[in-house]
């Protein structure tokens, strides 16, 4: 075939539209940036839609505590299930949950395409998003709204407000910080690997210094404080519950090379979480082109590495001194900035078809993502009977012991009592949304009045063996057994035999 009936064929169709596409970017960059969030939030909205029967247990736990208002937890701090409470009570259905969380990931790609605008242009912007959203951090694994997710937006507003703040000044970009970071306590602690960074950088580097000499630090600091004061005050009220919870789950090393060695397998596993981010961007070094960053700010530039990589290895060095395990799921926001990083150090940006191989990278990368998804709900269960959470047959259970508690006693349940997982899903589609009691420990709940739970009654569930838990005892140690039922998962073989049991209200 020649290069002229290769140019009028399929192939010059797409490079003439690829380049058609990278040109309509640079026209109109807020347009093109609100195309791409909008097709990742139908993707990874609607695809949990169609899959999934049961809400992930993430946003179960959700709605167990959100519905309480606690102004903290014994786990982690409260403003996720708030958010999912809120949600819940304005659109009673699965789908607005995946999209809330989609809402949240999409609101963290704007506020680093925009910044990134500012810096580059609006195509290498968006490249810098395509390069991120290569992480499945932002996909299917997105689709329980968690802590992990919610604190997405916070933790790129606080990296966008410090960068302007060092660079201009002003003090909105100082109080943003504040706010951001204060909202990110709210949602994970984990934001103090970003503080501690932009803390350190703010002390030891000679051009930052100098906003030391200003009010900005110092109003950004009073800001954090009096958004986070609520919770602070609940954290010492009750002697900093959280950080037993933290002690309890993180095991320390048995040795010297185990210590050495947790830090090394995070590292492993977020190469291996960004190795789809990596093949997105390298069109952008490949053919070979000469370098040079974009960004001829030095100190801007120090300012983005700073961003992109210094969370991180902040906690790197901690899980090195303190010798606790990490996660991999901690990676969801750090790597935001990544993508910025890359595209201003990789510099083909007047080469439309260099990006535009990009789009195409990204293009096969989501669908592949999206394929994978499929298989994992549609066929394995099918093929292998694998049990999977979100095939939970959570709303069948919830009726079948909501209809034989209302025969028995007259009254709508009010109180199930069983494990998480199942009883935040009978709470959760159950008509009247009784309250949750987790492994039957009104610790675990302690808005539960145990008078209140005597006089209306409750249901006891559970899918695991034959007998009602040991754990169950306390509570619904005179509870009348029920005949068992078997439900199918909600694909697949598999099938789950519910025991149940009615604690009798007293009047």
């Amino acid at each position: 075939m020649t290069a002229a009936a290769t140019e009028r064929g399929l192939p010059g169709r797409i490079v003439r539209w690829s380049v058609a596409a990278v040109n309509y970017i640079e026209a109109h960059p807020g347009r093109s940036f609100l195309i791409f969030a909008l097709l990742h939030a139908a993707i990874w909205t609607l695809l949990p839609s169609v899959l999934f029967h049961n809400l992930p247990l993430d946003v179960i736990e959700g709605l167990i505590y959100g519905r309480e208002w606690p102004l903290g937890n014994e786990k982690l701090p409260p403003l996720p299930w708030w958010l999912i409470e809120t949600v819940h009570r304005l659109w009673r259905a699965d789908v607005a949950q995946y999209l809330l969380s989609q809402i949240v990931v999409v609101s963290a790609f704007a506020i680093v395409f925009f910044l990134a605008r500012e810096l580059t242009g609006a195509v290498a912007a968006l490249g810098a998003i395509l390069i991120i959203d290569g992480l499945n951090y932002f996909g299917s694994t997105a689709t329980q709204f968690n802590h992990n997710v919610v604190e997405l937006p916070f933790w790129a507003l606080a990296g966008a407000s410090y960068f302007r703040a060092l660079r201009t000044g002003r003090l909105i970009h100082w109080i943003l910080l504040g706010v951001a970071l204060g909202l990110g306590f709210w949602a994970k602690y984990f934001v103090i690997t970003l503080a501690v960074p932009l803390i350190l950088f703010l002390l030891l580097d000679r051009d930052a210094r100098r906003a030391l000499a200003t009010p900005g630090p110092y109003i950004t600091a009073a800001v954090g404080l009096a958004v986070v004061a609520p919770h602070l005050w609940w954290l010492i009220q009750n002697d900093f519950a959280p950080l037993n919870y933290i002690e309890h789950r993180s095991l320390p090393p048995s040795g010297i090379g185990e210590r050495l060695w947790r830090p090394v397998e995070f590292l492993l596993v977020q190469a291996t979480w960004l190795l789809p981010s990596l093949l997105i961007a390298a069109s952008l070094f490949y053919p070979r082109t000469p370098r040079g960053p974009i960004v001829s700010d030095a100190f801007g530039r120090k300012i983005i590495l700073l961003l992109a990589f210094g969370p991180a290895l902040t906690l790197l060095a901690i899980s090195l001194v303190t010798g606790r395990p990490t996660k991999a799921q901690w990676g969801y926001p750090l790597w935001l900035y990544l993508g910025l990083v890359i595209v201003i150090y990789a510099r083909p940006v007047t080469d439309r078809i260099r990006w535009a191989r990009m789009g195409w990278m990204w293009a096969i990368v989501t669908a592949t993502y999206a394929a994978a998804m499929v298989m994992d709900y549609q066929v394995v269960p099918r093929v292998r009977g694998a049990y999977r959470a979100a095939l939970f047959p959570g709303p069948e259970i919830a009726e079948k012991v909501s209809d034989g508690f209302r025969k028995a006693t007259g009254e709508p349940v009010a109180y199930v009592i069983s494990d998480m997982f199942t009883a935040g899903s009978i709470s959760t589609y159950a008509p009247n949304r009784p309250r949750a009691i987790i492994e039957g420990q009104l610790a675990r709940t302690p808005w539960v009045d145990a008078d209140d739970l005597r006089r209306k009654g409750a249901v006891v569930v559970w899918v695991y063996g034959d007998a009602m838990p040991a754990a169950f005892g306390a509570l619904a140690g005179s509870a009348v057994m029920q005949q068992p039922f078997t439900l199918p998962m909600f694909r697949g073989p598999r099938t789950l035999k519910v025991g149940w049991a009615i604690v009798m209200p007293q009047r």
